[in-house]
């Protein structure tokens, strides 16, 4: 019993450090032995040998004589993938601070319901979501018939299968992420910071920008990565509104496990994505952990 007291710490942590390391660890320790295997003759692996072909092949090709040559198709992937997370990013945040701050101006008894109604989004599947955006977005769909009716002319909505399919897709699928961290920290604002910034003359757009801004900092923060990150990695959006024709950084790993049978380069593409999101974390974090440093 004494040997379970001074334990106790690692006891009950211990759960949560098996969990991890089986459904994370070990995934994640196989996919690194996969990725520097060579594909299989007939697709999969080979379990025999070891290469590092899959990291070589994300920026080069072989050529008929063996040479290698500078493709940057995949790489074009990346770069395409990160700048619509980077704008979903931005809409999210465009759209989802007014709404955070209209929630939080709100009194406490119609707060909860406000909360409520975002997350309601939350309750359907994601492929239900998305296939309702399909029939709103589609040629002689809903919008398409509303524009109509009002005397707007499209001459057929041309959206869907297309990028601005995608980011409004994206836009609103993960738009809760960026409302909520914002309200948190929207709550906890203290009111009279904003009374004594009027007190001293400050217009409404000093105070929202000296006063509001920088107190909700923190939520922005938190909800642009939450935001960003599962951008990346978004499947069933692209897939979907993309109509197969606007790749992104998951389609092409999902392609490469599936009918490509290259589960090696599948494999290496997501540690690519991995260390590019762990490089671009610590960039963020050392980055805004040095801005309270030079404010003071």
């Amino acid at each position: 019993m004494a040997f379970f007291t001074r334990h106790k710490r690692f006891w009950l942590i211990a759960p949560a450090v098996v969990y991890i390391g089986f459904f994370m660890g070990l995934p994640l320790v196989q996919m690194a032995y996969v990725s520097i295997l060579e594909r299989g003759v007939n697709g999969g692996v080979d379990w025999g040998s070891l290469s590092f072909e899959s990291y070589i092949s994300f920026i080069f090709e072989r050529d008929l004589m063996d040479n290698l040559m500078v493709n940057t198709d995949y790489l074009q992937i990346f770069l395409r993938s990160f700048g619509l997370s980077g704008l979903t990013t931005i809409l999210a945040l465009l759209l989802g601070f007014p709404t955070a701050f209209y929630i939080a101006m709100q009194p406490q008894s119609r707060r909860n319901m406000f909360i409520f109604l975002v997350t309601i989004p939350f309750w359907t599947n994601i492929l239900v979501r998305n296939y309702a955006w399909m029939l709103l977005l589609r040629n002689g769909g809903l919008i398409d018939n509303l524009l109509n009716a009002i005397g707007l002319d499209t001459g057929g909505l041309d959206i869907l299968y297309t990028p601005y399919a995608v980011a409004i897709g994206l836009t609103y699928t993960y738009l809760p992420f960026m409302v909520l961290p914002i309200y948190a920290s929207l709550e906890k604002l203290d009111h009279r910071l904003v009374e004594a910034a009027f007190d001293l003359g400050a217009n409404k757009r000093k105070a929202m920008t000296r006063i509001i801004l920088p107190l909700a900092m923190p939520g922005i923060i938190a909800g642009s990565i939450l935001v960003f990150i599962p951008c990346l990695g978004a499947y069933v959006t692209p897939e979907l509104l993309g109509g197969g024709k606007f790749m992104m950084i998951a389609n092409l790993i999902g392609s490469q496990f599936g009918a490509a049978r290259n589960w090696p380069f599948g494999a290496a593409l997501g540690f690519v994505l991995l260390a590019l999101v762990l490089i671009a974390m610590m960039v963020y974090s050392l980055k805004f952990k040095k801005l309270p440093e030079d404010a003071s």
